[in-house]
């Protein structure tokens, strides 16, 4: 996820010039939602929130990203649960929060199936969401001065690097697994 004040590994999300700065795990740029989709145009009206996060107002953005978490519920639809986890763990001050909203991001990306991602971008693919989640985690992991448990997560990122494209999102996830690498030899 994308460093928005909580040192959180540098990335997984944005390709520079993206209008949110954000993009949903798997890389596809979030701008939006068309009208079909409700829920995902309330969280992209919500990405004014994390820019706002960005500014130093992460309260802000924080409480209005767990109002829509609260909406969507447990049960809400799981695609949008992966994306609004993903930004959530970015927004908290600390990193039990943050790893908490990022295994929620992992499990609903655990249960999303090809068709519903592709239901938001026709090329999305699930398995492009793991280098960027397991990035998220293995961060936090060792913020948590858990290294082992971060250099779990970093071998998964690592193994499903082959899953992303060759584009900017791309290779901000394999610039921010390096960076993480190094940090953890």
């Amino acid at each position: 996820m994308s460093d928005m004040s909580n040192g959180s590994a540098p990335e997984a999300g944005a390709p520079s010039g993206a209008p949110s700065g954000r993009a949903v795990p798997g890389g596809a740029a979030f701008d939006g939602a068309g009208p079909d989709d409700p829920v995902l145009a309330r969280i992209a009206l919500g990405l004014d929130g994390v820019q706002a996060a960005q500014r130093g107002r992460t309260a802000e953005a924080r409480e209005s990203f767990e109002r829509l978490w609260e909406a969507l519920g447990e049960r809400g639809d799981v695609f949008h649960r992966c994306v609004l986890a993903h930004y959530l763990a970015d927004l908290q001050d600390d990193p039990r929060a943050e790893l908490e909203w990022d295994r929620r991001a992992l499990a609903a990306a655990d249960s999303l199936t090809a068709e519903r991602a592709r239901t938001y971008e026709s090329a999305l693919q699930v398995r492009a969401f793991y280098p960027s989640l397991h990035l998220n985690l293995a961060s936090v992991h060792l913020k948590l001065g858990e290294p082992d448990r971060a250099r779990e997560h970093l071998d998964r990122a690592v193994r499903s690097l082959d899953a992303l494209p060759e584009d900017v999102y791309s290779a901000g996830i394999r610039s921010a697994v390096d960076e993480l690498r190094r940090r953890l030899r």
